[in-house]
């Protein structure tokens, strides 16, 4: 039988970097095809060359057995390619039913026919269990249905074969369980879905057949009943990876950060913490879970200086540290891993080594008086590269020629070896490969061992499970909860990174 999609060796190249190299693969009618990859791996320029946004140096694409040239989203549209994007392409201020027909406009006279749109997106919710508001504004409906409401502007305009980039990124997991049953349905009707996602859990569960891209080249097909977490994560990085966290038990001592009422406004001037409360011990990890944008961001923000607060008081080990600049809460005994590794924790122009003291620069014996002691620093970055294992042919090389997961060892390099009493990592593994989050949680366990308070944000759940002692759900700004690690489920923190709190046993309100 004919593949619905086949792409034979295709090649990108972009200025010192080749992206995809001689790649091949098939996509059968009804079938979801994953792929996974680790950050860099070329998934991305793939599929932005398949939906017309990029074009190939080499190789060729056919679509039900004939060769086609993809110029542009338009003619990707017009084969049948739908993509939803990880970052969705919607209008906040314009209606569901305004935004799928964006583009292609139904008209009665000279007025747009609405009537006739919103029908249209009734009926594909129906087909396929998709239950979207046609008149609903974007900006009002939950994340997941956004997503819904992407997925149905690709139908609309006739997709048979749909690419869902990293599509659970922002969703709780019950919002994700919700859109693998529509993914279910969408295969049971006919259509073709090329999942991409750095999950291993969710290939497993969701994927006919999974490809493994690592260094811009196929490495591999695996059938999911055939493979496990640990064997994909291999194919990803080219060796085994340890894939759990050997934790043992914290020894939580005196609280080293204490948030009371805290209020920080985003850049909209509205109310991002509304009012926050929380407490982090020393020889602790605690978890802040939520789906991005419910306050995490401008709160670590607020705590490291970097954004002021309206109202409230960060004290740290019993110092008012609130409204302090950021040198002062560095000089406080706090570390920092940002969320924006590239706007908030280098200087891409800078050489590696003068990176690894950013924070330190000023100090002996890295400085006398206003004299910078160059062999001081170029042998501090010398031992930094050996024992975080940063790859890269010399510690005086820029930032920006490193890999993502590189520079991320940098940071946490720069940050984990000075005397600290409190680590904030916001994000610390956030497109990175399993190999590299394989080592940074290690280091955060280190720390946490050393006595040393950890307050980890993080959009990945499986991450939060596995490294927190406590957990508390932030959502819209305030903590709804508090709960012990141990009697923390996937369920019950995904209800109340949804807002839903139904006070079971084991959450301990906040």
């Amino acid at each position: 039988m004919t593949p619905v999609l086949e792409v034979r060796s295709i090649t990108k190249r972009f200025p010192g970097v080749l992206a995809n190299d001689k790649v091949s693969f098939t996509l059968e009618a009804g079938e979801i095809h994953a792929f996974l990859g680790e950050n860099g791996a070329g998934k991305s320029t793939l599929m932005n060359i398949l939906y017309g946004l990029y074009a190939p140096d080499e190789g060729e694409i056919l679509v039900r057995g004939e060769r086609v040239a993809i110029h542009g989203p338009t003619d990707a549209i017009r084969l049948g390619l739908g993509m939803v994007h990880q970052h969705f392409m919607l209008v906040p201020t314009l209606t569901v039913a305004e935004n799928v027909m964006l583009g292609t406009e139904i008209t009665s006279g000279l007025l747009l026919d609405e009537k006739q749109a919103n029908r249209r997106v009734r009926e594909l919710s129906e087909q396929y269990g998709l239950t979207v508001p046609p008149d609903a504004l974007v900006q009002n409906l939950p994340v997941g249905v956004q997503q819904r409401a992407e997925i149905i502007k690709a139908l609309y305009r006739g997709a048979e074969i749909l690419i869902l980039d990293e599509p659970t990124a922002v969703l709780t997991p019950q919002e994700a369980d919700d859109l693998f049953e529509v993914i279910k349905v969408l295969r049971a009707q006919g259509k073709s879905i090329i999942f991409i996602s750095h999950k291993l859990k969710e290939v497993l569960a969701i994927a006919d057949r999974i490809s493994v891209l690592r260094r811009g080249r196929m490495v591999g097909s695996a059938l999911p009943q055939e493979s496990t977490e640990e064997s994909l994560a291999a194919m990803m990085v080219g060796r085994d990876v340890t894939l759990t966290v050997d934790r043992g038990a914290a020894s939580p001592g005196a609280a080293v950060l204490a948030i009371d009422e805290l209020v920080v406004l985003d850049d909209r001037r509205q109310r991002a913490v509304d009012g926050l409360s929380l407490e982090v011990r020393s020889g602790e990890v605690l978890g802040i879970a939520g789906v991005q944008g419910n306050g995490q961001t401008e709160l670590v923000e607020a705590i490291t200086g970097l954004r002021p607060t309206e109202a409230g008081h960060v004290i740290l080990a019993g110092t008012d540290l609130t409204g302090a600049s950021p040198r002062r809460v560095l000089d406080g005994g706090v570390a920092h891993v940002p969320e924006d590794r590239h706007r908030h924790g280098l200087v891409l122009s800078y050489p590696i080594a003068d990176n690894m003291v950013l924070s330190t620069y000023l100090r002996p014996p890295y400085a006398h008086g206003v004299v910078i002691d160059d062999a001081a620093i170029a042998a501090n970055a010398e031992r930094l590269v050996e024992m975080f294992d940063v790859r890269t042919a010399s510690a005086h090389a820029p930032a920006s020629t490193l890999s993502g997961g590189n520079q991320q060892k940098v940071v946490v390099a720069r940050e984990f070896t000075r005397p600290i009493k409190l680590l904030i990592a916001s994000q610390p593994t956030r497109g990175l490969d399993v190999g590299s989050i394989e080592f940074i949680h290690k280091n955060i366990i280190q720390k946490r061992d050393e006595g040393v308070g950890v307050l980890l944000v993080s959009a990945e759940l499986d991450e939060i499970l596995a490294l927190s002692d406590r957990i508390a759900v932030m959502f819209k700004g305030k903590i709804l909860a508090v709960i012990p690690a141990e009697q923390a489920t996937r369920h019950g923190l995904g209800l109340l990174m949804a807002g839903v709190v139904e006070e079971p046993a084991d959450v301990i309100p906040a």
